[in-house]
């Protein structure tokens, strides 16, 4: 199989859903596309009616990461390239494509993510750097909007020039283009982080010993909204991942991210 598609449900608009899953099934390389549902009630018929779909039904959440590993700890079910995706992305054919020649000639990358934007075309900063405390808990605190526009001029690399490729050592979980080979030696999503962060853990691990990639030669779309910035409950899961993130990599020591961030910038910075 050349490419296997996951994505994690839970009460989705199905007219979001549905183009998500009509983007993958244009693309004649997919083999597969599992359909993890975290939902309390099972999808209807006609969004599974496909061959290639396999809808897993879990009738519990166990969030993001847990989601996925359904599928990703099982290695027979998936290709020789993995995509994690977003239910609410959708990109036109040829996409898919583009990211396997891609990942066919460049073999030292462990994931790829193209450029992202929103319905609108507005290019979304999805390229960041290894989180401080401050770029994840004080920022979430501080009411002053331009204190916060400069934390993300930092976080989100908005010094680098996104018309071209990057190595990123964070990059968004909204669409992961994984090797399978990189999946089997790094390991798969921390399930002890629900949601928010996931992404960061998985992407540093490989990061550490494979070019992570942002690709802006292909272009998808995201219908992004911060939830966390909307739900008192999602806010919270939001300062939990992050605080289980930094406890585990270091709060305001953490050489390796320092390094990391230092030698970023020091390439890409304009």
């Amino acid at each position: 199989m050349q490419l296997t598609v996951s994505i994690v449900l839970y009460n989705n608009d199905l007219s979001v859903l549905d183009r998500a899953v009509r983007s993958v099934l244009e693309s004649p390389i997919v083999a597969k596309l599992y359909l993890i549902d975290n939902s309390p009630i099972p999808l209807e018929e006609n969004i599974i009616s496909d061959s290639r779909i396999q809808y897993i039904f879990l009738n519990s959440n166990r969030g993001f990461g847990a989601g996925h590993n359904v599928v990703l700890k099982r290695l027979s079910y998936l290709g020789k390239y993995h995509l994690v995706l977003n239910p609410d992305v959708y990109f036109s054919a040829g996409c898919l494509e583009k990211l396997c020649e891609y990942m066919d000639v460049n073999l030292d990358v462990g994931n790829i993510m193209p450029r992202i934007v929103y319905p609108g075309g507005e290019l979304q900063h999805l390229c960041k750097l290894l989180p401080t405390p401050t770029d994840w808990i004080v920022r979430m605190f501080i009411p002053i909007q331009k204190v916060k526009n400069k934390i993300d001029y930092n976080f989100e690399m908005h010094f680098a020039d996104y018309n071209q490729e990057m190595n990123v050592p964070y990059l968004s979980g909204c669409f992961m283009f994984l090797r399978k080979s990189v999946i089997e030696e790094i390991g798969v999503f921390d399930e002890r982080i629900f949601m928010y962060g996931e992404d960061t853990d998985l992407n540093r691990r490989i990061h550490q010993k494979y070019r992570t990639m942002y690709h802006p030669k292909v272009t998808i779309t995201h219908n992004f909204e911060k939830g966390s910035h909307k739900s008192l409950r999602l806010f919270w899961i939001h300062v939990k991942a992050a605080i289980y993130y930094l406890n585990k990599w270091g709060w305001f020591f953490d050489k390796e991210r320092t390094l990391i961030n230092e030698q970023t910038k020091a390439i890409y910075q304009k």
